[in-house]
């Protein structure tokens, strides 16, 4: 989806004009960049949250002549996916967990109904651990 989309989308749902929602888009777009240039974190619950790092200046390599050259610090943005984005675009509404991918990692890989945590699959009576 691009920015014309999500205005098109926009535009249907809330039964409003095309150029009203893309002010819309605009403004929130315009909103969050604004609050990552001064430094704000931004967290949209259920959705994730928006943060702009730092990173030093540094010398570097151009990779085509092997010219040395100094990259300036920058602050870039970052997104983090929320738990609830993450678990709805892995598993969708109605949608049973696919078995090859559990949502917690599991204990019981060999499926024994035993826990395997510190099991080396030997039976050597010292909990897991190989003895010499």
């Amino acid at each position: 989806m691009n920015k014309s989309e999500l205005v098109e989308k926009l535009a249907e749902r809330a039964k409003i004009t095309k150029k009203r929602a893309e002010q819309v888009v605009n403004l929130v777009f315009d909103q969050m960049t604004q609050a990552l240039k001064r430094g704000e974190r931004i967290e949209i619950r259920g959705f994730g949250s928006f943060t702009s790092k730092s990173y030093d200046a540094y010398t570097g390599r151009n990779p085509r002549t092997g010219e040395t050259i100094h990259v300036p610090a920058k602050r870039l943005p970052f997104f983090k996916v929320g738990k609830e984005l993450k678990e709805r675009v892995d598993y969708p509404p109605g949608m049973a967990p696919r078995p090859d991918r559990p949502l917690l990692p599991r204990d019981d890989e060999d499926g024994d109904g035993n826990s395997n945590a510190g099991d080396d699959g030997e039976q050597n009576g010292a909990g897991g651990l190989a003895t010499a």
